[in-house]
Formats: structure tokens, C-alpha cells, sequence
């Protein structure tokens, strides 16, 4: 079977597309039977071949919440990319394609479709984005993380199996919390805060972390992954740190094979509404306070809403964010039954089956005598 995949942009569409390529490997495709389409200049042209898996890039951008003119100089990269997509198809010859979004999931669904090789839609979020609104009538199934999908998706072609978490972030659950805080060169004693900003980071908590670090610090300690935008001004503030608050702080650029034990070592997440904080916090059983982007990521808001509905999450907003956060993050960091009730209904919304199942819905739509009974009840 050959299977070809486009996924891209944000890391909530590339790293659960990568587990679920991990688990098609692990059922006997090799990486020859595995094509990548992503957009040129993206992260994928870094995370893809980084996984040892061809990766072909076309042109692509967004048209939703940009000025005119760039807008419509993207519908022409994307126009350029549909024949891209078909010269790569024609070569190629999927049996199927797997997608999970990206700027140029639109054209390449378009071509595939017109090849008549199915499609297999992933969607990551609760609600589909632009490029994944245009791709739905094409598929032959939707993949959902959560069932609040339902709304946005035909009832005949949803199938709900959670959200794909990398196998080595999911790995780092069987650490004790000792050693995933050894891992930071911290120690227990201490109550723990994870901050990042999704894959591209996260401008507005960084700075409002640096604002209150020397209070949250005297009492708490900190693991941050600001991204690569704002870590000169990261790295710098932290410079400035008095010796004996510095040794609680552990800022980082990036994380790539630690960001398991970083959610390992945490008793509260402090993050955008990202997709994969529907299925990293529940895999961890992890509280989270969510600051969601709204402006042209209105999907970001109906995550949030996701998780703080099922008590999983509390919701600050960028405009609040400098006078809320530390108040909100000592509330619920010291109120440890508050705390203990959060994490048990993220726990909840833990699918550890997931990366397999969205792969026997990929491997279903060829042969539909490898639908798993435990999905056979859900794909209508």
C-alpha cells in the first residue's frame, strides 16, 4: 500500500500525522510506500526529513485573516500548487492519502480526488480550519480527536478516535516524577509549571512570564519553551535572574526528545489551545490554563472551550494575560484538591488507542475487511 500524506504548517498538524506514519511503518509500510507533501518554508521541511521520511514541498499560504494582496498572491501559489500536486500524484500513485491540514491541503485534495485515490482527513482540532472545510466533501472518512466535532463534520464519515500522541512523549508517562525532573536538574519539593506557546511559540506569555518570573520563582519552579521568535529576549531576561531564583528556571528554545518528560514533570501547563493540548494534557492527566489565540484561529477558542467544559482547563485571554497570570497560576498551583480534580478530568479525556485506530481507518478505506471491531461500531 502506498500512502501519501499532507500535512503541515503548526506542529498540531505535522506531530500527530508523524505518530500516525510511525504506526504505518510498524504494520509493514516502508518509507518508499510513504510520500510527504508539505508547503515550502514551513516546519515540516525541518520535522519531516529530521523523522527520515521523504518529504516534496509546494507552494502555498494562507488566504483566511491576511491584507488583499497577500491573499491573492497565495490563491495564485495555490492555483500552482494543484499542478505541483498532480505531477507528484502522477509519479507517485497513491492507493491512499492521509491528511491532516496545512496551506496546501486544499489543492492537494483536489488533485487527489480528481485521481479518484481516497482520502482520509484528520482533524486535529475540534473545529476544521479553512483548508480542511474545502477538503471534507472529498473524503471518504474524518478522523475526529473529540466528539464535539460532530457539528462540523457528516455523521456518515466521523469516526472519533482521540488525538495520535507521539509514542515518545506518550513513553514518558512510565518515568517517575523524579527522574523527569532530574532530567531538568530539578527536584521535587517543588511545585512544577510547564509554559510554552505551541510549535512557533508565543509572544504574549512569554512576556508575561518574564514580568512576574521573580515572584512565581520563590515559590515554584519553571520549565519554558518559548520558541525560537522571542528566545534572544527569553534568554536574556534570564540572564538577568538573581543566582538563587535562576536555579528554579529552565528556559528553552525549543524541546524536541525532552518534551515528554517536561509534561512528566509538571503539575500545571501553562499554554496556547493548540490541537495537541487536547491530547498531550489528557495523556498526562495534566490541568492546564489555556490563553487561546482568537484572531484568525478561532479554532484555538473552541478547544479552550473543549477542555475548560470537561474541567479540565481554566481560560485566561491575551488581554488580561499580564494581570491574571500570576494570581491564577498560584491558585491553582498551591490548591492542590483544585489541582487533583483537574487532573483527573483530563485524564479522562486520555484516547491511548489513538494513533492505532486512526491508522485502521486509513488502512479501512482500501480495505475495508481491516476496520478494527472497535472502530467498526463508529465509522458509519
Amino acid at each position: 500500500m502506498r500512502v501519501l500524506v499532507c500535512a503541515g504548517g503548526t506542529g498540531g498538524g505535522i506531530y500527530p500525522a508523524l505518530a500516525v506514519v510511525t504506526e504505518l511503518k510498524a504494520l509493514g509500510i516502508g518509507n518508499e510506500a510513504l510520500l510527504w507533501i508539505g508547503t515550502k518554508g514551513e516546519m515540516e521541511e525541518t520535522l519531516v526529513p529530521r523523522a527520515g521520511l521523504r518529504l516534496e514541498t509546494i507552494s502555498g499560504g494562507p488566504i483566511v485573516g491576511v491584507p488583499m494582496v497577500t491573499r491573492a498572491k497565495n490563491a495564485m501559489k495555490l492555483a500552482r500548487g494543484y499542478t505541483a500536486a498532480s505531477a507528484h500524484l502522477r509519479r507517485f500513485q497513491p492507493d491512499v492519502m492521509f491528511m491532516t491540514g496545512g496551506y496546501v491541503a486544499a489543492p492537494v485534495a483536489l488533485a487527489t480526488r480528481r485521481r479518484g485515490v481516497p482520502i482520509v482527513i484528520y482533524l486535529p482540532d475540534v473545529e476544521p480550519g479553512s483548508s480542511i472545510r474545502i477538503a471534507l466533501p472529498m473524503a471518504q472518512r474524518v478522523a475526529c480527536t473529540t466528539d464535539g466535532s460532530r457539528a462540523f463534520v457528516p455523521a456518515d464519515k466521523m469516526v472519533v478516535t482521540g488525538y495520535p500522541v507521539r509514542a515518545e512523549i506518550r513513553a514518558a508517562r512510565s518515568l517517575s516524577r523524579e527522574n523527569a525532573l532530574g532530567m531538568f536538574d530539578l527536584a521535587p519539593g517543588r511545585p512544577t509549571l510547564f509554559v510554552f506557546g505551541g510549535s512557533r511559540g508565543a509572544r504574549n506569555i512569554n512576556r508575561a512570564l518574564m514580568a512576574v518570573l521573580p515572584e512565581l520563582l520563590t515559590e515554584a519552579q519553571i520549565i519554558h519553551v518559548s520558541g525560537t521568535l522571542t528566545w534572544p529576549e527569553v534568554e536574556a531576561n534570564a540572564a538577568t535572574l538573581p543566582t538563587g531564583l535562576r536555579d528554579y528556571y529552565r528556559p528553552y528554545p525549543y524541546l524536541h526528545d525532552e518534551m515528554g518528560a517536561a509534561f512528566r514533570a509538571a503539575d500545571l501547563v501553562l499554554a496556547r489551545a493548540g490541537a495537541s493540548m487536547l491530547g498531550e494534557c489528557p495523556a498526562f492527566g495534566l490541568p492546564a490554563i489555556l490563553v487561546p489565540l482568537t484572531f484568525a484561529w478561532r479554532y484555538q477558542k473552541v478547544n479552550a472551550d473543549y477542555l475548560t467544559d470537561h474541567g479540565a482547563a481554566v481560560q485566561l485571554t491575551d488581554e488580561t494575560l499580564a494581570e491574571e497570570l500570576l494570581p491564577t497560576v498560584r491558585n491553582l498551583l498551591f490548591d492542590r484538591e483544585k489541582l487533583a480534580q483537574m487532573a483527573t478530568a483530563a485524564a479522562a479525556l486520555d484516547k491511548p488507542t489513538a494513533t492505532a485506530d486512526l491508522a485502521q481507518v486509513i488502512l479501512s478505506v482500501v480495505d475495508p475487511d481491516k476496520t478494527s471491531p472497535s472502530l467498526a461500531k463508529e465509522v458509519g
